[in-house]
């Protein structure tokens, strides 16, 4: 999506529950900037694929998701249980799709304890994190519409 013209897409979820919304607004190039609350992110494509590569591109974003998701519900756990978070990573890599339509085909994700936890908190840390939002939303999809404003 290249141009001069400003372009915006924006979510909204329609069913039950707390709706929220974010915007995304075009910058330049292929450049967009996401409005979240109060908080403003960018997103880029690599300079091989004619981008400028001055942000994640959304792609990689979805998978920052799902790891951050991945490890604040790990950080939750060993807070709940008086454990030191100090050391907790999660190691993320994914694969795209060889034929059409793109999409990402293969997400693998390892979470690193930190050196402390005991080898008995091993099996529910790792349980608690696979049940995060993002992850169980990849699991039961939501209902997507994309549409075009009049």
């Amino acid at each position: 999506m290249t141009g001069s013209t400003p372009q915006t897409l924006s979510t909204n979820r329609t069913q039950s529950g707390d709706v929220h919304r974010l915007e995304v607004i075009h910058v330049e190039g292929d450049v967009y900037s996401v409005d979240i609350r109060e908080h403003r992110l960018h997103v880029d494509q690599p300079l091989a694929a004619g981008g400028t590569d001055t942000a994640p591109t959304p792609t990689e974003l979805f998978a920052a998701s799902l790891a951050t998701c991945v490890a604040f519900y790990a950080g939750r756990y060993l807070h709940r249980h008086s454990l030191p978070q100090a050391g907790l990573r999660v190691r993320t890599e994914f694969t795209m799709a060889t034929d059409r339509p793109p999409r990402v085909t293969s997400l693998r994700l390892v979470i690193v304890p930190p050196p402390e936890l005991p080898e008995r908190r091993r099996a529910a840390l790792l349980a608690v994190a696979s049940h995060c939002t993002v992850h169980t939303t990849l699991h039961q999809p939501p209902e997507t519409g994309i549409e075009l404003a009049p």
